[in-house]
C-alpha cells in the first residue's frame, strides 16, 4: 500500500505519544526525580549503641564538680551593696565553708561587681582579688560566659533573668554530687527515633515560654517539628535557630508519673534539604530543676504538652526512684 506524504504525516502525529508512552519511560523518571530521598536511617542496634553513649555522656556531665549537682545556692541581687559569706548578718548567706565575711557583691542598674573582704581568699577569673578593689563582673547572658568567682570548693557568678540579677553558687562538693546514683530511663526503644517534618513559620514566631520563677520569656522559634504516634500527628514548638540543634522543652501524659512533673527536654537536629527531621525522645532528658531548687528552668510551652504518654527517655529523680 502506498502512503502520500500527507498521510505519512498523519500516522506519524498518531504514533508520537505512543512512542513516548511505552515504558513509562519519561513521567516516571520525572515523578522519580519529583520525590525526595529517602531520610537517612540507622538500625536498631546502632541506635541503641547511640543511645547508651548518649546517656553515658549525660551522666558524666552531671558528675563533673561544676555541673548541676554541684549547685547549692541562688540569691538575687538587690540595688547597692550585698554583703556574702557565712555570716548570718550577710544579705547573701553562703555555706559555712565560706569565710564569716567574704566580699560585697554591688549592684547598680545592670551592673555588677564584685569586692573582696580582707583575706577572703576570693579569686576572680583564677587571680586573687586584692581587697577593696571592686571589679566589674559579667553575668551569663554575656557572649563570654560570666565570670568565674571562686573561693575553695565553691566557685559562684552572676546570672541575669529578665530584669533581675542573682548570684548561683557551686560546691564541688555538695552533698547531692556524692550522693548522686545515677539516672533512671526507659529501655530504649527504636519507635520513640520518630522521622518528622518541619513547617517553617514565615516570618519565625516568638512563643511565650513559662519558667519556675512565675515569670515568662519570649523566645524565637523557626517553625514547627510535625510528627506521628499510632497514626495521630502532633506538633512541637521549638526554640532557636535553624543554624544550631532546636531546643524542645514538652510535657506528656507520663509527667507527674514516671516522668518529672514540670516536663523534660529534648534537642532536635535543624532539619535537611527536603525539611525532614528526626526526633528521638529516647533522648529526653530532665531539666535540672528535678535535682536542684536553685535552678531556673523554663517549662513547657502551652502548646507543647502532649496528650499521649512518651514511654521514652528519662525518668524522674529522687528518692522512692
Amino acid at each position: 500500500m502506498l502512503f502520500s506524504a500527507s498521510s505519512g504525516r498523519k500516522l506519524l502525529v498518531l504514533l508520537l505519544p505512543l512512542v513516548f508512552s511505552v515504558g513509562g519511560c519519561a513521567q516516571p523518571q520525572e515523578k522519580a526525580q519529583e520525590e525526595p530521598p529517602a531520610a537517612p536511617s540507622i538500625s536498631p542496634e546502632e541506635h541503641a549503641a547511640e543511645i547508651e553513649a548518649f546517656r553515658a555522656e549525660r551522666e558524666a556531665n552531671l558528675r563533673k564538680p561544676n555541673g548541676w549537682l554541684s549547685l547549692v545556692g541562688l540569691h538575687w541581687l538587690e540595688e547597692g551593696a550585698n554583703p556574702f559569706g557565712s555570716g548570718a548578718k550577710n544579705k547573701i548567706v553562703f555555706p559555712e565553708k565560706a569565710p564569716e565575711e567574704a566580699g560585697v557583691f554591688l549592684l547598680e542598674g545592670e551592673t555588677v561587681s564584685v569586692s573582696a573582704a580582707d583575706d577572703s581568699g576570693l579569686q576572680v577569673d583564677g587571680a586573687a582579688l586584692p581587697a577593696g578593689e571592686l571589679v566589674v563582673v559579667r553575668n551569663d547572658n554575656a557572649e563570654e560566659g560570666p565570670t568565674p568567682l571562686t573561693l575553695g570548693s565553691l566557685s559562684f557568678y552572676a546570672i541575669r533573668r529578665g530584669d533581675r540579677f542573682g548570684i548561683r553558687v557551686k560546691d564541688s562538693e555538695s552533698e547531692v554530687l556524692r550522693n548522686f546514683h545515677g539516672l533512671d530511663a526507659f529501655p530504649t526503644d527504636f519507635a520513640w527515633r520518630i522521622e518528622g517534618r518541619f513547617e517553617p513559620y514565615d516570618p519565625p514566631k516568638v512563643i511565650p515560654v513559662p519558667n519556675v520563677l512565675g515569670t515568662v520569656s519570649e523566645e524565637p522559634s523557626p517553625g514547627a517539628l510535625v510528627f506521628e504516634v499510632a497514626g495521630t500527628e502532633y506538633r512541637l514548638d521549638p526554640t532557636g535557630v535553624l543554624s544550631e540543634p532546636l531546643f524542645v522543652i514538652f510535657g506528656d501524659a507520663t509527667n507527674g508519673k514516671e516522668t518529672y512533673g514540670a516536663g523534660r527536654f529534648l534537642y532536635v537536629d535543624p532539619p535537611d534539604e527536603q525539611g525532614r527531621v528526626v526526633l528521638d525522645f529516647n533522648r529526653a532528658y530532665n531539666p535540672p530543676c528535678i535535682f536542684t531548687p536553685y535552678a531556673t528552668c523554663p517549662l513547657p510551652p502551652k502548646g507543647n504538652k502532649l496528650p499521649i504518654r512518651v514511654e521514652a527517655g528519662e525518668k524522674t529523680y529522687g528518692e522512692g526512684h
